[in-house]
């Protein structure tokens, strides 16, 4: 039997490191540019993630993140988190989520999977929550927008895959990806005309 705690430990780091890693080898105009209506942004998405994280695994055990996220505060704009100004760097919006990391794995470390917290933002009824469920949950949240960032990522430079050192795709060249990209396109033409 494995330990529960490390198995989720490790599903968090692994999903944050893919994340982070989505930004190498970008410039500051496209890890921030929006590259969705809703405004979806490489190091905005980082910044959201960093906040959650932050949240979760510090105010809600009583372990509160010991700097301020003033995107968060109850006066900031709303969606605040979702994107960098010009005076947060790369290096400014990394560096907070790896300060995270670091308060988050103490607060894993320090206590049971049994020990319970409060989510403040969620409804009543669901408020009380152990660490092992908020484990889940950050880690649910973490690989959903690492996914947001791998499509981002894609439509930058069309660098896409799950680590530098394992693509998770099938091998082709370019001239294998366009041939396949029409493949599918032609399939939704065909079903679209039956419809």
């Amino acid at each position: 039997m494995t330990d529960a705690k490390a198995d989720l430990r490790h599903y968090l780091q692994q999903a944050r490191e893919a994340l982070l890693w989505k930004l190498d080898g970008l410039d500051e105009y496209d890890v921030r540019r929006p590259l969705t209506p809703t405004g979806t942004n490489l190091l905005g998405l980082v910044k959201h993630v960093a906040s959650v994280e932050a949240g979760y695994l510090g105010e809600v055990f009583g372990r509160p993140f010991p700097e301020p996220l003033p995107w968060l505060a109850a006066d900031a704009e709303p969606n605040a988190d979702m994107w960098a100004t010009p005076e947060e760097s790369v290096a400014d919006i990394t560096g907070l989520y790896h300060r995270v990391w670091a308060h988050s794995d103490a607060t894993v470390e320090q206590l049971p999977l049994e020990a319970t917290g409060r989510v403040p933002w969620w409804p009543e009824e669901r408020r009380e929550v152990t660490l092992h469920r908020v484990l889940v949950h950050v880690i649910a949240e973490t690989d959903r927008h690492a996914g947001h960032a791998d499509i981002v990522r894609e439509l930058i430079d069309h660098s896409a895959g799950l680590r530098a050192d394992v693509s998770n795709l099938p091998p082709g060249d370019e001239s294998w990806w366009s041939a396949y990209h029409e493949r599918v396109e032609q399939a939704a033409r065909t079903a679209a005309g039956r419809a």
